[in-house]
């Protein structure tokens, strides 16, 4: 194949057997595809093209009992082990709150679903999988031993679509954000107006800012930059505290959030990995180029979160303390940002 060709469903399906050991993003990036076109190729073997209406997924989600979620962008894999609960469906956004699983859907960008079975020996692995129109993974979520097989099939059954076919052609947007030059004397002032962190993406909306742009900007009472490596200082030292934290890991589909502890922090090569009973993260540590303490006002006082950017300035992950609305951000929480090594500081 040229780099021009694109492969049919066959030929995918060919390289994946001869590369059995590939992870599957490796094999798309290698043909030049999408992981949904990888997907797609197995359709009518062991793939079933579904619903994606997101919502609609939500309403029965809870039935199936304890699964895996998994969100994941091009840096990081977050997954969460546990039960679809407390969740609230709405147009533009839906929300599930439950003790383990906690989410934040956009359901405008799910386009293509699938139900996908894979047998290893005797071991049986079922998944449903929701992509964008562009074929980039939104949300997958990954039975278990304890979860209702009975659910997860009528599911498959009601949400089966007509067209099964095994082509699949992404449709890239071509919408960029417009963003401008940064005045710095307005983002300031909207910065220190603000009550409530989640109104600073209405600040960025508002003055046209990318948020990096912004993080960098608006002056070092607000934020200031840690060095790239400074993820894995906060989880071992969020783990030695024994401190609560929330970790966020999302696309533009889903977010995804773990709160509560880390414990098992195993470094391996350029991967970052927590493997503690619920929660599952791999993070590569190589993608990240800068790291940033920031600092938001709200009606509590300041609530402070580490943020990390790849080179081309997208958010791969971010974290906060722990903390319950109308209390003060946590002193631990406080000193572990606080002990962060700046850029220029020599490592040990």
């Amino acid at each position: 194949m040229t780099e021009t060709t694109r492969p049919t469903p066959a030929e995918i399906r060919a390289f994946r057997a001869e590369n059995p050991k590939m992870r599957e993003r490796d094999i798309a990036a290698q043909l030049n595809i999408s992981e949904a076109a990888l997907v797609a190729a197995e359709v009518g073997l062991t793939a079933i093209r579904i619903d994606a209406d997101a919502n609609r997924f939500l309403e029965r989600s809870e039935a199936l009992g304890e699964i895996m979620a998994l969100t994941r962008n091009e840096s990081v894999v977050h997954e969460k082990i546990g039960v679809f609960e407390k969740i609230t469906t709405g147009k533009h956004a839906s929300i599930v709150l439950g003790e383990n699983i906690d989410l934040r859907i956009f359901p405008g960008t799910w386009a293509h679903g699938f139900a996908v079975t894979k047998t290893d020996g005797d071991q049986v692995r079922r998944s449903l999988q929701f992509f964008d129109k562009a074929g980039m993974a939104v949300h997958k979520v990954h039975l278990r031993p304890a979860s209702n097989l009975e659910a997860y099939e009528a599911i498959v059954a009601d949400f089966r679509l007509e067209d099964q076919s095994q082509d699949f052609t992404e449709v890239v947007s071509t919408k960029v954000e417009e963003t401008g030059p940064v005045d710095v004397a307005a983002l300031r002032e909207s910065w220190a107006a603000m009550t409530d962190t989640h109104q600073f993406f209405g600040l960025l909306r508002k003055l046209k800012i990318a948020r990096q742009d912004a993080v960098r900007s608006v002056g070092e009472d607000f934020a200031h930059e840690v060095r790239a490596d400074a993820v894995g200082d906060l989880m071992r030292g969020a783990a030695e505290r024994d401190a609560d934290i929330m970790c966020f890991v999302g696309n533009h589909g889903t977010i995804q959030i773990h709160t509560g502890t880390v414990k098992n922090i195993q470094p391996m090569g350029p991967w970052l990995n927590v493997m503690d009973p619920t929660f599952h993260m791999h993070l590569r540590m190589d993608h990240i180029a800068e790291c940033w303490v920031v600092r938001k006002p709200t009606v509590d006082g300041f609530v402070t979160s580490l943020e990390a950017y790849d080179a081309s300035g997208e958010m791969i992950i971010q974290f906060f303390g722990k903390r319950k609305e109308g209390m003060t951000e946590r002193a631990d929480w406080r000193e572990i940002l606080a002990s962060l090594p700046r850029p220029d500081s020599v490592a040990a």
